[in-house]
């Protein structure tokens, strides 16, 4: 009886394994960026003059790197300007610098997330026009922005986090 649970389990483990080989399925993309495609449904509005899109996936298998918020600190000491302009182009500056120890850059970011306190209607314009500066060719990560009271420290008016991919 053993001997006949051994025998399936090692033939389980063995199906298991090779049916998880998905290599017939990957498409190498010829450069080092990951093969990111963003989805926006013809029967949605179109969110890119908002500089998001509804939804992103990729193509080939790699690991994902998820980033925490990034505050507009604008160095070591992480000295936080008054003005919303300045936070919001160095959260976005950090999370590049941070991208960047991976190898990768903002075509790379599948998913943000922001935090802004205080919103209103200046500040989405704003953060929209440093977003179509930071992303020049338009293709949007997904993306959802949350009003807040406060965040971490004082003075800190944005936060974003990502989720990037990586390509094996």
């Amino acid at each position: 009886m053993k001997r006949i649970l051994f025998s399936l389990s090692a033939f389980c483990t063995g199906f298991l394994a090779f049916s998880q080989n998905t290599n017939h399925h990957k498409i190498m993309p010829k450069s080092n960026t990951t093969a990111i495609v963003n989805k926006n449904p013809k029967t949605l509005f179109d969110p890119t003059p908002f500089a998001f899109s509804h939804a992103t996936t990729n193509k080939v298998d790699g690991k994902y790197v998820f980033i925490s918020g990034q505050s507009g600190g604008e160095d070591l000491k992480h000295t936080l300007s008054k003005d919303f302009r300045t936070q919001v182009k160095y959260s976005l500056k950090n999370l590049e610098t941070v991208l960047a120890a991976y190898g990768l850059g903002v075509k790379d970011v599948l998913k943000i997330t922001i935090l802004i306190v205080n919103h209103d209607q200046e500040k989405l314009k704003i953060w929209t026009e440093e977003m179509h500066a930071t992303w020049k060719n338009n293709d949007f990560p997904a993306s959802t922005l949350i009003p807040v009271p406060r965040l971490a420290l004082d003075d800190m008016l944005i936060e974003v986090d990502a989720v990037a991919f990586i390509k094996k």
